[in-house]
Parts: structure tokens; sequence; C-alpha cells
């Protein structure tokens, strides 16, 4: 199982969606059967059947063991991730498209840079995982409190200084056999800020 798969089928996203199958889903980070579940969920076995058999078409959850119970095969089943995220690829005629209105101070163009990195990451995952290869990726994560605005925009113009020189360090346009990479770079409040904003 993986810790978090992307979904890029436009059907796969539609059945993850539906309330019962995500929380089906989301039981089945641990191995179940169609009668554990039905226990779990407050539904008939047969209904989870049905809704597991979807799941599984769409390689949602996959078969861990079978085994026999009395006068039936029991299916264990388990979620082939522990989460899952879906890549703008799956509303391929509407996905964001960051090059359409590039304003680094945009909320709607993080959010696009954003969904292109999902979409973009979701296509490398899918092909190293083919390949049966590793990915090579880089991400850093952390959080800064800024006293007031005007630090926070001293800050981002610093930080977009540091990265122009760093990018212009590294970037070599004729090496051979090199491989262009993606770097993206985001600053926005924190949510869990906000939240004890409005508390």
């Amino acid at each position: 199982m993986f810790e978090v798969a992307v979904i890029e089928d436009p059907s796969a996203a539609e059945v993850s969606l539906d309330p019962v199958r995500a929380r089906l889903l989301a039981e089945l980070v641990e191995p179940g059967s169609a009668t554990m579940l039905a226990a779990k969920v407050g539904l008939p076995r047969q209904k989870v059947n049905y809704h597991l058999r979807t799941l599984e078409q769409h390689g949602l959850v996959e078969l861990v063991e079978e085994r026999r119970k009395g006068n039936v095969n029991e299916r264990l089943m388990q979620a082939t991730a522990a989460s899952y995220v879906i890549s703008p690829t799956a509303l391929a005629a509407v996905q964001p498209d960051p090059a359409r209105a590039p304003d680094r101070l945009s909320a709607r163009w993080l959010l696009a840079v954003s969904a292109r990195l999902v979409r973009d990451v979701g296509t490398l995952i899918t092909g190293a995982t083919k390949a049966k290869k590793r990915l090579a990726t880089f991400a850093l994560d952390g959080e800064v409190r800024f006293a007031n605005a005007a630090d926070r925009a001293a800050f981002a113009e610093e930080l977009a200084g540091f990265m122009t020189q760093l990018v212009a360090k590294y970037h070599d346009e004729q090496a051979e056999g090199g491989r262009p990479h993606r770097v993206v770079v985001a600053l926005h409040p924190s949510v869990n800020a906000l939240k004890e904003d409005e508390s």
C-alpha cells in the first residue's frame, strides 16, 4: 500500500468521491471483508460487495487474501493507498493553466501552479511505478511568523532574489544529457493560523 496515490482517471475520481465508497476506502487502510465492513458502515453485505467491486475495477482497492469461511469464500480487500489526491488531469478540459495569467502575487495563480504540481508529480509517480524506478524529488515545508505585512513583503522579495541567483548558478542550458527540473516556491498564510484568528 502506498502512503499517497494520485487518481488521474476521471471515472476513478468519480467513484472515489461517492461518500459510501470514500468511507470504505478510509476503512480499508487495514484489510477487511464485505461482512466486516457492512457492520462498520451500516449497509447490507451485498451492497458493500457491489461498492468493493466498483472500487476494485478502478484500482482503488485490491485483493490481499481469500479464505474459506464455511460455505463461502471470504475476500479480504485493502485500499491501494492510505490517502488519495485527484489530479487535475481527471478534469482535463477545465484543469488550471498557470500560463494563462501569471501573477506571482495572485492566490488563484498559486492555486493553478499547485494544481500543475499535483498533475506533474502524479504523472511522474505513475511512470516511475510502471518502470519500477525511484523518482528523484525534493520538497521543503516550513512556517514563518511575520511581525507585519512589510516584513512579509521583504521576505518574499529576498526569497525571490535568492532563488533567481540559485537558479542562475546551477542552470546549464547547454548541459549534454541534462534534465530540466521545475522549482516551485510558495508563500501563503497558514490555514491553522486563520482558524485561530477566527475563534
